[in-house]
């Protein structure tokens, strides 16, 4: 069960902070903004570099194409904002994959650091900094801020009083692994599409009954490993 009040704090550590300008002035996470559910800030780790030449990254030992991530700039930043209720995530591609029960139990954490590695990789070092190590998927892409934005999105939304509780305790792959059933609106007819009749005779016990077994259904068709689950 999730926390019951209080904030959660989200600091994301990053050299490109503009990628995340108006990210989370949208939708529900604004609203939770607004309800004082989140604070999120955005560090440049660039600004803790003690390097003259304002440098957080350097070619690798050994050799390699590309630039690797200096550890001092990342150390300082994360040891600036951690505290003692501090969970430290490092999104990488060799992280754990991500699952709806790890945006749950994050969402009752009350302090996440996440940080954003880029270009060819970040010094190993790095690691040591983490209680957690994350990944949204097996590709690869330019760095970790898409990723923290995922974590955000998928977070947020499961702070109490942010939506209705109900709302997310149907999604898809929640606790049954089944993905969500298929839902209509008005009109009742479109296009020569109708909206299943069960759906309009007000017997929640067979809509119920309707909806379990499509789920079922699109769980077969689309991803039949979750029923393995």
């Amino acid at each position: 069960m999730n926390k019951v009040g209080g904030n959660l704090t989200i600091d994301i550590v990053t050299i490109f902070p503009n990628m995340f300008n108006n990210i989370f002035e949208e939708s529900i996470i604004k609203r939770a903004k607004d309800k004082d559910k989140v604070i999120i800030n955005i560090h440049n780790f660039r600004d803790y570099t003690l390097d003259p030449h304002n440098k957080v990254d350097d070619v690798a030992y050994g050799g390699g194409e590309g630039m690797v991530l200096m550890p001092q700039p990342i150390f300082d930043c994360v040891e600036s904002l951690k505290k003692e209720n501090s969970k430290v995530i490092l999104l990488t591609p060799s992280g754990i994959p991500y699952k709806q029960k790890m945006a749950y139990d994050l969402s009752q954490e009350e302090h996440l650091i996440i940080i954003c590695g880029h270009y060819e990789g970040f010094d190993e070092r790095i690691r040591t900094l983490a209680d957690i190590e994350i990944s949204i998927g097996d590709y690869v892409l330019t760095g970790g801020e898409i990723p923290a934005m995922v974590l955000v999105d998928s977070i947020v939304r499961l702070l109490p009083g942010v939506i209705k509780e109900k709302s997310h305790l149907n999604d898809s792959f929640n606790e049954n692994y089944l993905l969500d059933y298929p839902t209509y609106t008005k009109p009742r007819v479109f296009r020569g599409m109708e909206v299943p009749k069960v759906l309009l005779t007000g017997n929640h016990q067979e809509i119920e009954k309707y909806r379990l077994e499509e789920s079922i259904k699109k769980t077969k068709e689309l991803r039949p490993d979750l029923l393995e689950k």
